[in-house]
C-alpha cells in the first residue's frame, strides 16, 4: 500500500491509532491475507475511515468489530457496532461518501442499522475478471 506496507498492516495501524485516539476498543476479526489493487485498497480505507468516524461521533458505542477480506471473489470490509444506531432515512453525507468511494471501484456497500442495536457497514469489491 503506502510506503511498502501491506494492505494488512496498514488497516492494522490505522485500527489501533484510532482505537488509542477515540478510546473505543476494535476487535479486528480479520485483515486480508493477499494484497489488492492499490485503488481498491485506497476505496476500502476511504470507506473504512468514513464508517470508523461515524462510530465515533454517532454511535456512543464502546466496542467496533471490524473484518477485511480478500479473496478469489474480491475484497470484502465489515465495520460493525452496537451502539445507538439510526433509522435508515436519517443516513447522511458520510454513508453517501463511502458508497461513492466503493463505486468509484465497482464495489457496492450496504448499511444496516437497527435503532438501539447498532450498525453495520459492508463493502464488497468484486475482482475484476
Amino acid at each position: 500500500m503506502r510506503g511498502g506496507r501491506s494492505l494488512a498492516e496498514t488497516l492494522e495501524s490505522r485500527l489501533a491509532q484510532w482505537s488509542e485516539r477515540t478510546g473505543v476498543r476494535v476487535e479486528v476479526w480479520a485483515l486480508p491475507a493477499t494484497d489488492v489493487p492499490a485503488p481498491v485498497g485506497q476505496a476500502v480505507l476511504e470507506a473504512m475511515d468514513e464508517a470508523l468516524a461515524n462510530v465515533e461521533r454517532h454511535s456512543g458505542a464502546q466496542v467496533v468489530s471490524v473484518a477485511v477480506t480478500a479473496g478469489r471473489d474480491g475484497l470484502r470490509m465489515t465495520v460493525s457496532d452496537h451502539g445507538r444506531g439510526f433509522p435508515p432515512e436519517k443516513a447522511g453525507r458520510g454513508i453517501a461518501r463511502m458508497r461513492a468511494a466503493v463505486a468509484e471501484v465497482g464495489g457496492t456497500l450496504s448499511v444496516s442499522s437497527v435503532k438501539g442495536e447498532g450498525t453495520t457497514v459492508t463493502a464488497a469489491v468484486p475482482r475484476r475478471r
